[in-house]
């Protein structure tokens, strides 16, 4: 079941769901908006010009207020908002419709676990072909909110849990590579 504007502020009041900062406009009939935070990140460069599952990657991350996005630049920022979820709620990740209409993709692996603690990293691309002026604050997407029908018996507990900031794949990290 998605949630209401009812049923999320009242989780928000009574903290079960927790989003800092939040205003009253943010809440919308079946989600909460999203706005853009400070932090971007882009993949360094490697000697090799490969970037490998099973290495860390390097990021060279910039704080402020305005970014300009160039014409097919991936780059890693993050949501203006900190979340907790409780463990039996999920939530999926949605972009905005007029900014998608720009060329700008605002892409994330789309879903939230129950459980998680933290801000949300978001994958943007450009794919026009001018460049995009970002500005911390802006809306940029909203949080679609679903109860579960039961507790998570393993709620979230990764290797993002309680990430601040644009924070770069943690894929060498699975258990793949070990």
């Amino acid at each position: 079941m998605i949630l209401s504007d009812r049923t999320m502020d009242k989780m928000i009041k009574e903290g079960t769901l927790v989003v800092k900062p939040i205003t009253e406009g943010q809440i919308q009939p079946a989600s909460i908006d999203i706005r853009l935070g400070n932090t971007f990140s882009i993949v360094d460069d490697t000697p090799s010009g490969i970037i490998t599952l099973e290495n860390e990657i390097k990021y060279k991350t910039i704080t402020t207020d305005t970014y300009l996005i160039l014409p097919g630049q991936f780059v890693l920022a993050t949501t203006m908002e900190y979340f907790e979820l409780p463990d039996n709620l999920t939530a999926f990740v949605e972009g905005r419709s007029s900014l998608g209409r720009m060329g700008l993709f605002i892409q994330n692996a789309g879903w939230v676990d129950p459980g998680f603690k933290g801000e949300i990293t978001l994958e943007l691309f450009n794919a026009n072909k001018c460049a995009i002026e970002l500005k911390a604050g802006r809306r940029v997407g909203q949080l679609v909110f679903a109860e579960m029908d039961d507790y998570a018996m393993n709620p979230y507990r990764g290797k993002y849990q309680g990430q601040m900031g644009a924070t770069g794949s943690r894929v060498f990290l699975d258990r793949e590579n070990k």
